[in-house]
């Protein structure tokens, strides 16, 4: 597997090989060109494709696990709406899942906060802010943004958080160093629903179940009424293929609070 330490130490040998070439012969501009996409390219990917783990290790399935679970996981919550509707229905199925929270939505929805740890699930920080700019935070104001929300969920919980999601799953140098700093575990998955774009119920049902195994983490958001519809199939199909969901910490076998 490609790592991004990896690929930079490759990049600067071609480099120098390039410039060599040039100086004791004659290296057309394109070449250059060239090179410079290529390395862009393979950075840009290993960058927005968590799974690959380019630039830190992230944990995204667990297929060593000998019980028959999975884990559904939900990004950007709490959300006022839709949260609750979610948590009911994992409540009618016995299903146990995994909430990366938002800080300023935490802070404004504190009873769902507290709900869901009370029905049994499991609460992650997925940044304060969740800034469209979050992969270009330094690592500085990365700590803050994970320091910022783990105050304020252990403010309403009394849990100091340990799982970590990075918005949009970018990662990053800088989110690397700030992981090192705050000892988070940086949590992925493997079943990307792709929810929160404009592909229909169906084929996110497709696209979760497709295939769908033990050790499994599939990403999910709870802040739309197609990701209620969704959640609903989902844990009918499950059941259908004796698999259980269970928080992410369990299926990791990792702790999931300090």
């Amino acid at each position: 597997m490609l790592r991004f330490y990896t690929i930079n130490a490759l990049a600067l040998v071609v480099f120098f090989g390039l410039l060599l070439g040039g100086f004791f012969g004659y290296v057309p501009a394109w070449l250059y060109v060239l090179f410079v996409f290529i390395w862009f390219l393979i950075t840009a990917i290993g960058s927005f494709q968590i799974k690959l783990n380019y630039h830190l290790q992230s944990l995204n399935h667990n297929y060593k696990t000998s019980e028959k679970h999975i884990s559904i996981t939900f990004d950007d919550g709490p959300n006022l709406e839709f949260t609750p509707k979610v948590l009911s229905l994992l409540k009618k199925h016995n299903a146990k899942a995994t909430f990366f929270l938002i800080g300023k939505n935490a802070e404004k929805h504190p009873e769902i906060v507290r709900q869901i740890i009370e029905e049994g699930h499991t609460i992650g920080n997925h940044s304060y802010s969740h800034s469209k700019n979050f992969g270009f935070f330094s690592s500085e104001k990365v700590i803050a943004e994970l320091n910022k929300t783990n105050s304020v969920l252990k403010e309403i919980t009394g849990k100091e958080l340990k799982l970590f999601r990075p918005p949009f799953g970018v990662t990053n140098p800088n989110i690397k160093k700030a992981l090192k700093v705050t000892g988070h575990f940086s949590i992925g998955w493997s079943k990307r629903s792709f929810d929160t774009t404009n592909i229909s119920e169906e084929k996110i049902i497709k696209r979760i179940t497709s295939n769908l195994k033990k050790g499994d983490i599939i990403l999910l958001h709870d802040s739309s009424a197609k990701t209620v519809a969704v959640l609903e199939q989902l844990l009918l199909t499950l059941q259908s293929h004796k698999l259980q969901s269970v928080p992410v910490d369990r299926l990791l076998e990792i702790e999931a609070y300090a």
